[in-house]
């Protein structure tokens, strides 16, 4: 496969950067081919604005989805950004790889993920969920956070940890029509021993080296009728 890793943290001594660096590690070893898109490093702009099109189709105001759509269609896109959309086009798998802030991405990945999934190509009309612009591709996250695994389910304190994903699972990679794998969380990652980090990256290293049997997670689908769309299930 072709493998597209967006990384996103600050610091390259984290143990969130060594799960990608030992994910490239692995991933190369099994015969795949794996690109690394490491935001920080790159100083990726992750501000949505007039800047990232060459000429506006309606400069008095400005709808950047729509903005998106013109600036495609013409090859009027930031050069930074249609770097990134050849990176997702060429990919069968993107692995999104980031410390959970606030139950959530970074803001850097969240401006990687609001430039770079350009209406018109992963999602716009009729394009989305099994219809989206990334159907056949696959997706997953990895990333690490604070919290200890049992504050996290139907009845504990943060809830389950499926229902904080899902914008970033649901709302996005699948709506950009991505199949999208059960993520691989790292949990307490800031407290635990370097043993125990240790078994992270050999649980990591495990859950790598299955990845073609990894179920995609149920979404609902939708069928096109009539010119609607209607969900199946």
């Amino acid at each position: 496969m072709n493998i597209l890793i967006v990384h996103a943290h600050p610091e390259p001594l984290s143990f969130t950067t060594a799960m990608k660096d030992h994910a490239v590690e692995v991933l190369e070893k099994l015969g795949h081919q794996v690109e690394v898109s490491d935001l920080y490093a790159m100083n990726f702009n992750p501000i949505a604005s007039r800047e990232d099109f060459s000429e506006l189709s309606h400069p008095e105001y400005m709808n950047y989805a729509l903005e998106q759509r013109h600036a495609c269609k013409n090859k009027q896109i930031a050069a930074d950004i249609q770097i990134e959309i050849e990176k997702v086009q060429k990919a069968d798998l993107v692995i999104l790889s980031f410390p959970m802030y606030w139950t959530s991405v970074p803001a850097i990945l969240k401006g990687w993920i609001d430039r770079v999934f350009v209406s018109g190509i992963f999602y716009g009309g009729k394009r989305f969920y099994n219809h989206g612009g990334m159907v056949g591709k696959k997706a997953l996250l990895s990333f690490t956070l604070g919290g200890r695994e049992h504050m996290f389910g139907d009845h504990a304190i943060h809830g389950s940890i499926e229902d904080l994903l899902l914008p970033i699972q649901r709302g996005t990679l699948a709506y950009a029509g991505f199949d999208v794998l059960p993520p691989f969380t790292a949990y307490h990652v800031p407290y635990i021993s370097n043993e125990a980090r240790q078994q992270i990256l050999l649980d990591y290293q495990q859950y790598l080296h299955n990845l073609e049997n990894l179920p995609a997670l149920d979404f609902p689908k939708l069928e096109q009728f009539d010119d609607k769309l209607y969900p199946l299930g």
